[in-house]
């Protein structure tokens, strides 16, 4: 439950004394209107709320005076309730909201100037003897606490009139709200009661579209520019003009939302067949309104056929709802590279779209607890549309028919084979969870994707395990005893498991409420002369069936199911002449490793797989073992331009052994240079301890002209991290002994060191790097024949409601002993010299020219350069900046350094930074420092610093860090 919040002054001192008097006379009518529609109607045992608005276009406001009547369903007497106000989310940076969108990477909201907030003014709450009643807002800001004057005892009503303002907010951060063309979406717009089950259920927005309200009847006046279209959820009962307004009365019973579109040209058409009305505005490319209507109508008798009647007279489907859960995959390309029909698009989008509206208009559970009732049955329908009408729809579609495409396996494969394939992306990253999650909690890539798509795959699984094809009419069943009924997940467990011909404990215990991973594989077989005796192992030991494929010339002669392996289990079963048996052949179930599903009964030897050499990736084909080369390019000032051709076998969704091989052609020299990896990543399901990699990387470049340095590092390396997975803490511990063989040039290396040295490291590491809140630190000890140090680097980041962000660093490091002879292993302000050879550098040894000028943010972190940068006893500094307009920032760099024999030195630097992308791309400016005014020195330019990152994979991880 949130707690209230602290120094709330109360309705009365919110407002001026006279405020509720000016809104009256502004507002006289719709006043009137509102004691005229408020005469005691027909009573029913559920909500109702009458609301009348005034709709101010130019000042994107909303002027409403409202009645609800509060039906006390619970066996309790309350004495509070809470009213949510979801148009008050966008009103601040604080707010359930703004943190949302902070943890995904979206600094939006929280840099959006006022006149595109959104916000709440409540004039006044009272009772039906218009007695002010005392109100305040929760901390999350758009939830607010009544407290009520008398008592609402278990069956009886309450009664309040709210009188309130509401400033719509822009669409470009929830897509509700007003957009660039003067166009409207309104979506939870209006305060409306939260819902009591024996407590509150009370849930900020957090942009997932799932307020969970009451049923209600609602009775809507909507006052309105005569210039706009309006289109609704609701039913329109009247319509008149009033002065120069449009005025409509809205009507809706049993519904859980108000949805209202107001649009200058009208984007909407109504389609009308035998089941209901669908007004929709998805949008069509090349489609006329024969091909249209056809889709649509496919689409209502198909949902009809498959769910049951919907209860109200009409549905409204929306291009923006279909915008905030689209149809992810190869869709969404440019239309000029898509490789579907518009009509096989159009139908999809429409279907998905309208599934959601029809369920959740119609399902009365707890959208954000129990949402994966809905998903489930969304997706499985979706999959079984696509089975009947589309079923030779491959994935990629015309793509799959290009000679440089078809001979991937991804190509092969049907459209439905997504849903397994993009649920398997999260899972072989240990990154699923289970189905009984709260909506909230979920990463958003499991929110919009993995975790539906396993949700309908359970209903397949389920209806392929059972085999008697009762699933669809299960689900109908529910639809239909269920339909605008209050519901939770046990209704649907009992509604699946009413007349099961097995047990389905395993579903809703194993499958929906953990994120145990499925994984079986054959151990042994035994053939004799007529039977076969199949020892199967469950690898992760989740209890969950298992089906058994007798195969012959990709012919399925037999087919088993077997439960109930706990460890090995042994089953005899006829022997039909096959020649393979294989677990899961048709892929229903979501099993985490098919590499080792099946078993030739011909012989050890054709137990091998075969190699499979393919361009760039693919999905993984279990019955090869696929090598995948990529051409690749790089640069570094010692080797030129760098070709190679990278070897691995990284498929689309992580294994657990990979390799990594790039042997390269230095067009500067034409040396062989190039590196590698080869590891093997253990994920783990229990507690903090998630991943463990056990890995041997090795590379080979030239550090210098004409020389050469190559190196081997065996590592381990533990990953950690909360039961939060939407948290972006995340922790590491590495141990590493990294090797390094050189060769030497005595101008380079003038003294007599040894130039080749082995370094043992162990880093731990700490990150929280929320885009609003940065922290991280990392403490590091290194151990060598000559040398020991001990470092610790802490960074801050901080991003201030007046959009000021303030960015520190701290870094401390000490030698435990020292016996080098040279500056290679000492701490260094401004360029470290990388002896480990972690860093990006493109030119590494230079002093002077572009390169040198390269900065990599370590150990001091300064800008200027120094003559003499280098400390081999200690070091300390810090670094600051902060910004003065947009990504332009002050920065300045302090810091106290010790070498052997000498004193202590204290040294600093200050400029200019233009952070353009941070960690990214960057300039440094800089102004003054030890070395005086830099900016009026000579050649000054030489003295800008600047950091980039060419790295692909680095990149990708800048736009994908929001999905995971």
């Amino acid at each position: 439950m949130p707690q209230p919040e602290k120094n709330i002054k109360s309705p009365e001192t919110r407002c001026t004394r006279y405020a509720p008097l000016r809104f009256f006379a502004r507002n006289c009518g719709l006043f009137i209107l509102l004691l005229l529609l408020t005469i005691p109607q027909s009573l029913s045992a559920q909500n109702r709320q009458t609301i009348v608005a005034r709709f101010l276009p130019e000042s994107k406001t909303i002027n409403i005076q409202q009645e609800i009547i509060f039906h006390n369903r619970s066996r309790d007497t309350l004495n509070t309730i809470y009213l949510t106000d979801w148009n008050n989310a966008y009103s601040g940076k604080n707010t359930a909201l703004a943190k949302r969108f902070g943890e995904e990477f979206d600094k939006s909201l929280h840099l959006a100037k006022n006149r595109v907030r959104g916000n709440t003014k409540v004039i006044s709450v009272v009772d039906k003897n218009f007695n002010p009643i005392k109100w305040e807002r929760m901390d999350s800001e758009d939830i607010i606490k009544v407290q009520l004057n008398f008592p609402v005892y278990p069956g009886d009503d309450l009664l309040l009139k709210l009188s309130y303002s509401v400033r719509l907010p822009s669409a470009e951060f929830t897509r509700y709200g007003f957009d660039d063309n003067g166009n409207f979406t309104l979506r939870y717009w209006y305060i409306t009661p939260a819902v009591y089950n024996d407590d509150w259920v009370i849930y900020s927005n957090k942009n997932l579209d799932d307020l969970y309200t009451d049923k209600t009847d609602y009775k809507v006046v909507f006052n309105y520019p005569e210039h706009y279209a309006l289109n609704t959820n609701l039913d329109i009962s009247e319509t008149k003009k009033v002065g120069d307004l449009q005025q409509v009365v809205l009507i809706g019973n049993d519904r859980n939302d108000v949805k209202l579109y107001l649009e200058k040209k009208n984007s909407f058409q109504t389609y009308t067949n035998t089941h209901l009305a669908l007004t929709t505005n998805i949008a069509f490319r090349e489609m006329g309104p024969e091909a249209r209507k056809k889709a649509v109508d496919r689409v209502i008798h198909y949902i009809c056929d498959h769910l049951g009647t919907y209860p109200h007279p009409k549905l409204l489907v929306t291009e923006t709802e279909y915008r905030k859960n689209p149809l992810y995959g190869l869709n969404q390309l440019p239309s000029f590279l898509r490789p579907f029909s518009e009509e096989f698009q159009y139908e999809l989008k429409l279907l998905k779209t309208t599934l959601n509206d029809y369920l959740e208009n119609t399902l009365f559970l707890d959208t954000r607890k129990d949402r994966w009732i809905t998903d489930a049955i969304q997706t499985y329908l979706m999959i079984k549309y696509v089975e009947e009408f589309y079923p030779d729809m491959k994935l990629m579609g015309k793509l799959s028919e290009l000679w440089l495409v078809r001979s991937f396996h991804i190509a092969q494969k049907g459209f439905n084979d997504q849903y397994p394939l993009l649920f398997m992306l999260m899972a072989s990253r240990n990154l699923d969870q289970a189905l009984a999650t709260p909506k909230d909690k979920l990463i958003k890539f499991n929110e919009k994707i993995a975790g539906k798509y396993k949700a309908g795959l359970g209903l397949v699984y389920l209806e392929d395990y059972l085999g008697d094809g009762s699933i669809s009419e299960k689900i109908k069943e529910f639809y239909r005893e269920h339909s605008l009924e209050y519901v939770n997940a046990l209704d649907f467990e009992e509604s699946l498991k009413k007349g099961a011909s097995k047990n389905i404990d395993w579903f809703f215990d194993e499958y929906v409420s953990t994120r145990h991973k499925i994984d079986f594989t054959i151990k042994k077989v035994k053939k004799t002369e007529d039977s076969v005796y199949v020892t199967i192992k469950n690898k992760r030991r989740t209890n969950v069936p298992i089906s058994l494929f007798g195969v012959r010339n990709d012919s399925v002669l037999s087919k088993y199911w077997f439960e109930n392996i706990i460890g090995e289990k042994t089953f005899r079963i006829p022997y039909n002449q096959e020649k393979r048996l294989v677990l899961n052949y048709d892929k229903i179930i979501p099993e985490f490793n098919q590499r080792d599903n099946w078993k030739s009964l011909n012989g050890f030897f054709s137990q091998n797989r075969r190699i499979k050499l393919q361009f760039f990736k693919d999905a993984e084909n279990p019955y090869y073992n696929q090598v995948f080369f990529v051409p690749t390019a790089s640069y570094n000032y010692y080797d030129g331009i760098v070709l190679g051709m990278r070897l691995h076998n990284k498929t689309l969704t992580t294994q657990p052994f990979l390799y990594d091989v790039v042997p390269s052609l230095a067009t500067k020299g034409k040396s062989l240079v190039g590196s590698g990896l080869i590891a093997y990543r253990n994920y783990m399901d229990q507690d903090n301890l998630y991943l463990s990699t056990f890995s041997v990387s090795g590379s080979s470049y030239h550090y210098a002209p004409d020389l050469r340095y190559s190196t081997i590092t065996p590592a381990i390396s533990l990953g950690f991290r909360t039961d939060d997975f939407r948290s972006n803490i995340k922790e590491s511990l590495t141990f590493r002994f990294v090797n390094v063989i050189r060769q030497k040039d005595n101008l380079v290396n003038p003294d007599n060191t040894d130039p080749d040295y082995s370094v043992f490291n162990t880093r731990y590491s700490y990150s929280n790097n929320g885009i609003i809140n940065y922290f991280s630190w990392f403490t590091d000890f290194q151990l060598a024949n000559n040398f020991s140090k001990l470092s610790f680097d802490l960074e801050y980041r901080k991003l201030y409601q007046n959009n000021r962000q303030l960015n520190l660093r701290l870094f401390a490091g000490k030698f435990i002993y020292n016996d080098t002879s040279s500056d290679y292993f000492s701490f260094a302000l401004d360029r470290p010299t990388d002896y480990l050879f972690d860093f990006g550098y493109l030119g590494r040894s230079e002093t002077s020219g572009i390169l040198s000028q390269q900065i990599i943010i370590a150990e001091g972190g300064f800008k200027s350069k120094f003559q003499d940068p280098y400390a081999n006893n200690w070091m300390v500094t810090a670094n600051a900046s902060f910004n003065v307009w947009r990504w332009v920032e002050l920065y300045g760099d302090i810091g106290w350094i010790k070498s052997k024999l000498e004193p202590e030195r204290f040294v600093y630097d200050s400029g200019v930074r233009l952070n353009l992308v941070t960690d990214y791309f960057e300039l440094y400016f800089p102004l003054y420092s030890n070395n005086g005014w830099e900016i009026a020195q000579p050649q000054y330019n030489e003295k800008i610093r600047f950091i980039v990152t060419l790295s692909p994979k680095t990149l990708v991880k800048l736009f994908t860090r929001k999905w995971f």
